[in-house]
């Protein structure tokens, strides 16, 4: 008979003995079938994870900006007209014959050909990914009327009396057109200020025994008498407003349609709007008279664009 011995399992002392211990693992194992000990079960290490598969992701396709591949313009393509467009999609810049343009959140801009521009002007915009586009735009030319007398021009230029009175209007000039007034009147299809005769053309020249004089740099309207209101050709921002008559201008009002655009309003025998103030189209802002050098009643006109003087009538079309 096979006599079972106590051992000391998990700190419990079998039989009142201390001090013993347990047998070795080989002997627990042989001794598991007599019930006193059974050796666990082994346990079976996990299986290591199966390594993730990647798959192949596809390169996404980037979203081109929305508007057009080159630039969309129109307009009035000569000499002494003026050109709405806008630049291609993603431009972050953009220019016409070397001058800046300025874009609006469209990518929308305004420009102008003065009098004597040549046959063509280059638009470039420069992209995001520095690549440019550049479109070509034709300038028509134009028959001016041209005057010759066969006098010679007077030699002698103005006094100093005269330009220690003419420097500070014209510096308020300069500054008034500087000003890049916040307006949308440029987007406009402009209306005539006052409906009348047209006593003078813009781009008239007369040229003394081959020597051209300045040309009109406006159109004069004549309405027979002073006095008549005239209006806002487009909305704007008056930049300019004298409260004492200018010695070539009189009094002068100038308005600013925004992007460089603004229209000049010569001798007028009264102003009722004030510098700051924004106009609308339509909308009456003073009255015609012959303030400043002028001969009679009549509204001078001028549209300037930068340093480009332009033809009022190819912004109204024919008076009606």
């Amino acid at each position: 008979m096979r006599v079972a011995v106590p051992y000391c399992i998990a700190g419990v002392i079998a039989l009142g003995l201390a001090g013993c211990s347990a047998p070795p693992l080989d002997e627990q194992a042989n001794r598991a079938d007599d019930g006193v000990i059974v050796q666990p079960a082994a346990v079976s290490a996990p299986s290591p994870a199966p390594a993730p598969v990647l798959a192949s992701m596809p390169t996404p396709t980037p979203t081109p900006p929305p508007g057009p591949a080159t630039f969309e313009f129109d307009g009035e393509l000569t000499q002494g007209g003026w050109i709405r467009g806008q630049a291609p999609a993603g431009a972050v810049s953009a220019s016409i014959g070397g001058q800046g343009l300025v874009l609006d959140e469209d990518g929308r801009f305004f420009a102008a050909f003065e009098r004597d521009a040549g046959p063509t002007a280059a638009l470039v915009a420069r992209l995001r990914d520095g690549w440019l586009v550049e479109s070509s735009v034709t300038v028509a030319p134009r028959d001016w009327n041209i005057e010759r007398v066969n006098v010679a021009r007077r030699p002698s230029g103005p006094s100093e009396a005269f330009m220690r009175r003419r420097r500070p209007e014209l510096a308020k000039i300069g500054a008034a057109r500087r000003v890049n007034a916040d307006s949308d009147g440029w987007r406009q299809s402009f209306i005539w200020p006052v409906k009348g005769r047209i006593s003078g053309r813009f781009g008239s020249q007369r040229i003394y025994r081959g020597v051209p004089g300045s040309y009109h740099s406006g159109i004069d309207i004549a309405t027979g008498g002073s006095g008549t209101p005239f209006v806002a050709p487009a909305d704007g921002v008056v930049v300019l407003a004298t409260e004492t008559p200018f010695s070539l201008e009189g009094y002068l009002l100038i308005i600013d349609h925004g992007q460089g655009l603004n229209s000049a309003f010569l001798h007028c025998s009264r102003i009722v709007v004030r510098e700051g103030e924004e106009v609308k189209q339509g909308q009456y802002i003073g009255n015609i008279g012959s303030t400043g050098r002028a001969t009679g009643p009549h509204l001078h006109w001028g549209l300037k664009w930068r340093n480009a003087r332009l033809d009022p009538l190819l912004f109204t079309g024919p008076m009606n």
